[in-house]
């Protein structure tokens, strides 16, 4: 079941770091088929981080990678975590992990087409622009990558209604926990290592932003009480942002929001 899901995806989100132990996340597209398992350990991209990606280049050498596989028209997602090298124009990737998520905080979209930029271009800036903190709190999902020692790397996918990610004067993001699976990968890794990294789809235009920083789980139940169906807070401050005009060569619809969504 888990390679046949695979096969059907058009997208993967990959997290891994760069060589300076900065966290990122970004998006790998193709057709149904682009990613498949050859085994039952071992699974093969046959695309790479393209230019002005923040991960572009570092796959020479073998790192640890979390791949999260998410089909929003269905509402599901897998999560495959384990090593990756480049071999050739493919990512291969030894599994260590892959488990199913639950569908909460979903947003349906269908894919529309492949629109590939002929001018992909890359802005590397320290702090957020004015354009991305209103993308940011416009956002109704992102994508979290975190890591620890020794525990390997995770992607995961974070969902609620537009303002559910807000951002101070001072670039600091803030979101609410909601109730998940209860697995708690991503704020079990944030409480080891604290910089991850963040990424943002502009799904009708094609556009990413990739955030990296530190973040911080504020487990104070009073001040979780004031969102609407946080179970906590996560804050995040930015160290460094890559916006990637045509980093996503796909366009999707939007559909509808996931009935667990707070509002």
């Amino acid at each position: 079941m888990a390679a046949e899901f695979l096969g059907l995806q058009r997208f993967l989100v990959l997290a891994a770091t760069d060589e300076a132990e900065a966290a990122w996340v970004t998006v790998l597209t193709g057709p149904p088929g682009f990613a498949t398992a050859v085994d039952d350990r071992t699974v093969v991209a046959d695309r790479l981080p393209g230019t002005g990606d923040p991960l572009e280049g570092l796959f020479e050498t073998e790192r640890q990678v979390g791949v999260l596989a998410i089909e929003p028209a269905a509402r599901k997602r897998m999560r495959v975590n384990g090593r990756g090298r480049r071999h050739g124009d493919r990512l291969v990737i030894r599994t260590e992990q892959v488990y199913a998520n639950c569908p909460k905080h979903i947003q349906t979209r269908s894919y529309a087409d492949d629109s590939p930029s002929a001018d992909r271009t890359a802005l590397v800036t320290g702090e957020l622009t004015a354009d991305q903190r209103r993308w940011i709190t416009a956002a109704d999902t992102f994508f979290v990558g975190t890591y620890a020692a020794g525990l390997g790397a995770d992607a995961s996918h974070r969902g609620g209604n537009p303002g559910f990610v807000t951002v101070t004067d001072g670039g600091r993001l803030t979101w609410p926990d909601y109730v998940g699976n209860s697995m708690y990968m991503t704020l079990g890794n944030l409480e080891l290592e604290p910089r991850c990294g963040l990424l943002f789809l502009d799904w009708e235009n094609g556009h990413t932003l990739h955030l990296t920083g530190r973040a911080r789980v504020d487990w104070d139940r009073e001040r979780a009480a004031a969102v609407p169906g946080a179970q906590r807070l996560v804050d995040f401050d930015v160290e460094e942002v890559v916006e990637v005009v045509g980093g996503l060569p796909q366009r999707w619809s939007f559909g509808g929001y996931s009935r667990f969504n707070p509002v």
